[in-house]
């Protein structure tokens, strides 16, 4: 009997050692899932940081029709397939955009805006691009023809990079 008891005691601590490797099992499972919560809806087109904050948001909702949307009239965009394909992989994206330039063309606005992109993929691999999106805003007062045209991206270039996101992001956009 008093060896029954021992076996028992010996076994008791790996039972308590299981259950605690089970509940930091959970809590990291939690953790990740709170990471990784769907952002909010946001549908800006008002500045060009908030344009391609947008086209982020449209792509951690996993929205990519309205991700596609922001792209207009530019002779660099892929079909749409190929757009989906290019995103089937990623789970979310973390952006950090830098200081946006401007300058005016003809009765339009062209915007400048560097960016880097963390992306997180499903295999649990990270990759961080860095680049710079063009996007253009014809004056609004002189359309006079539905249907309106809001701002949108005209051209983007990113390619990888290497470090922090937040380190990665271009000073400056060549145009």
């Amino acid at each position: 009997m008093a060896a029954a008891r021992a076996g028992t005691a010996r076994r008791l601590p790996k039972i308590a050692l299981c259950a605690i490797a089970a509940g930091i099992s959970i809590g990291v499972t939690v953790a990740t899932a709170r990471t990784f919560r769907e952002p909010d809806y946001k549908d800006d087109r008002s500045t060009p940081a908030a344009v391609i904050e947008s086209l982020y948001n449209a792509i951690n909702r996993h929205e990519l029709v309205r991700a596609y949307s922001y792209w207009q009239g530019s002779p660099d965009i892929v079909s749409f397939d190929a757009f989906e394909k290019g995103y089937a992989q990623t789970v979310r994206t973390h952006l950090h955009t830098g200081k946006v330039t401007s300058e005016g063309a003809a009765g339009s606005t062209y915007y400048s805006v560097p960016v880097a992109v963390r992306t997180i993929n499903k295999d649990g691999s990270t990759i961080v691009f860095a680049g710079c999106y063009t996007l253009r805003l014809a004056n609004p007062k002189i359309q006079a023809k539905p249907p309106f045209q809001p701002m949108h991206i005209v051209s983007g270039k990113l390619l990888r990079a290497k470090g922090r996101t937040s380190k990665a992001v271009p000073d400056h956009c060549d145009n």
